[in-house]
């Protein structure tokens, strides 16, 4: 077990789906990995056995993209404990879901300006509404027992979560702060609760895709 004071929380986005390779926006739309995903999920799970990182619990969306990529990497590190969370799921892009970005610029156009309390997709999730779930999966989390924990989740709901620790809000018109969290880029923080203190380790960590073992 981890230092029993101590909160690591590493933050990692899913491999390479089948939406993903055809350029899809994703959304609550349910894609499997893709075979490059898998080959990711592995080269991460290889990397973190050499380097003799493991954690005490895995939590991961129910979304299959993400639920593959935690089972990968559970099974190959020996991680007993495997639970799921609709909190970490990824935004609901409304009717825009599953849809090629082609297809979403033909029918649904940009409207001129947004603020972060509208949603921008057609019946989904609004800046704000993703940025409150992304706090209270965060809150959730911290209110477990201190321990090393793998959360498994998806690239717009991490950025948010990434904007609860580091205090940063959503601007109108998507402006402001955005993590490139590409697949299977993880990131690192330390939390001390009885100090509030947090401490950035690593973001978007993805060294292991340059690795050429499986």
């Amino acid at each position: 077990m981890s230092d029993v004071s101590v909160f690591h929380i590493t933050l990692l986005r899913h491999g390479e789906s089948v939406g993903n390779a055809e350029n899809r926006l994703q959304g609550h739309a349910d894609f499997p990995l893709s075979e490059t995903g898998r080959e990711q999920a592995r080269k991460l799970a290889a990397r973190w056995k050499v380097e003799g990182v493991n954690f005490d619990c895995v939590i991961t969306s129910p979304l299959l993209r993400a639920r593959e990529t935690a089972q990968i990497i559970a099974e190959a590190l020996g991680i007993p404990n495997f639970e799921t969370d609709s909190l970490w799921m990824e935004r609901n892009m409304g009717l825009r879901s599953g849809m090629t970005l082609d297809e979403i610029r033909a029918r649904y156009p940009e409207p001129p300006f947004l603020n972060p309390y509208q949603s921008w997709s057609e019946q989904g999730e609004s800046d704000w509404e993703l940025y409150l779930r992304g706090g209270q999966a965060l809150h959730k989390l911290l209110l477990r027992p201190p321990a090393r924990y793998l959360v498994v989740s998806h690239g717009a709901i991490l950025n948010k979560v990434l904007y609860s620790i580091l205090g940063i809000t959503p601007q109108a018109n998507r402006q402001g702060a955005h993590f490139r969290l590409e697949n299977t880029s993880f990131s690192v923080f330390t939390y001390t609760p009885h100090a509030h203190h947090w401490r950035v380790q690593v973001i978007g960590d993805t060294h292991h895709l340059n690795s050429q073992t499986v």
